[in-house]
Order: C-alpha cells, then sequence, then structure tokens
C-alpha cells in the first residue's frame, strides 16, 4: 500500500511552530486528517478523546520528553504507528524510542513522503549518516545539561545531583549563554 493510497488520521507533536505547520500542511495536502500541537500533553488528550493511525513525535519538547510520549501514546491508543523526529539524532535515543513502542525514528529535517514512507511503508531510512555540521561537544553538554534540567522541573539541586556536578559548577554553566551549533 502506498503511503498516500489511504487517508489517515495523523498527530503531529512538535515544538516548532514551523516545522510543525509546514509538515501538516504537507500531509494534508496528501490527503491526510492531521491534528498538530507543540505540547506532549495536549497529544495525549487528542489521543484519548480521538482515533490515530499514526504519530509523529518530536524528542525535546518544552513540557515532557518525547520518549515518554511514545509510552504514554502507546497505552492510550495500543496500535497507533509512532515515528519519532528529532534534529538531535542518535543511536541511543533511536533504540530507546524503539524499544518504547516507536515504529521508526528519524533524524530532521524529514519530508512529508519521508514521513508516511517511515509510518506506512516500512521503508528503511539510514540514520547512521554523520550530519554535515555535527553539534559540537559544547553544544551537545548545554543541550544535555538544560534536558536534565527540565526533567527535575528546573531544581537545579536536582539537576546537580542527577548529572553528578557540584551545584555551583552547574549555576556556572547555567549563567552562560548557549554554545554556538
Amino acid at each position: 500500500m502506498s503511503a498516500t493510497a489511504t487517508a489517515r488520521s495523523l498527530l503531529i507533536v512538535d515544538d516548532d511552530d514551523t516545522f510543525r505547520e509546514v509538515l501538516g500542511r504537507a500531509l494534508k495536502r496528501r490527503g491526510h486528517a492531521v491534528i498538530a500541537t507543540a505540547s506532549g500533553a495536549k497529544a495525549l488528550s487528542v489521543a484519548k478523546q480521538s482515533r490515530l493511525d499514526a504519530a509523529v513525535v518530536d524528542l525535546r519538547m518544552p513540557d515532557q520528553s518525547g520518549l515518554d510520549l511514545i509510552t504514554a501514546l502507546h497505552a492510550a491508543q495500543p496500535g497507533v504507528r509512532i515515528l519519532m523526529l528529532t534534529g538531535f539524532a542518535s543511536i541511543a535515543t533511536a533504540v530507546d524510542a524503539m524499544k518504547r513502542g516507536a515504529t521508526h525514528y528519524l533524524p530532521k529535517p524529514a519530508d512529508a513522503d519521508e514521513v508516511l514512507a517511515a509510518l506506512f511503508d516500512g521503508t528503511v531510512i539510514d540514520i547512521g549518516t554523520v550530519p554535515a555540521h555535527p553539534l559540537s561537544v559544547a553544544r551537545l553538554e548545554w543541550e544535555h545539561i538544560h534536558e536534565v534540567l527540565q526533567r527535575h522541573d528546573g531544581n537545579i539541586s536536582a539537576t546537580a545531583r542527577a548529572l553528578k556536578m557540584h551545584r555551583r559548577t552547574l549555576q556556572r554553566k547555567l549563567a552562560k549563554r548557549p554554545v554556538a551549533r
């Protein structure tokens, strides 16, 4: 069955407004019903109220991790197909996403045809290629610190313990501006 043979109900969960809107419009042009949201909580609410064929979930969102959302979406709708889509692709998160029930995992940028192929055609897309401009180690550290801080609801002491870092060292790192990609 081709990706455009049947209209499907798709949920897009991504905090990047532009990407979410562009992907949503492209999927609608291909005849699919699309619900798009920036919030994991809103996505879970939609999943509890509407029948979904598939969901496209971003890894990093302000209110929760996309990995946790995969588990919650499967609890709400056990048969839903889930694509983890991220600008921070790594083998570790790909494995974790698949263990939690993701059908597929793609690095950004991905277009509507790649999304549909990954969700419904079983197309294997190589995620092992190194991006032309990978993130620097300093930027990866900054991203990781902020992800852990978010998981601990902004609690610096809890974040420092989780990172096995002295609290003052963490405060100094947090006071700096984001490192260039």
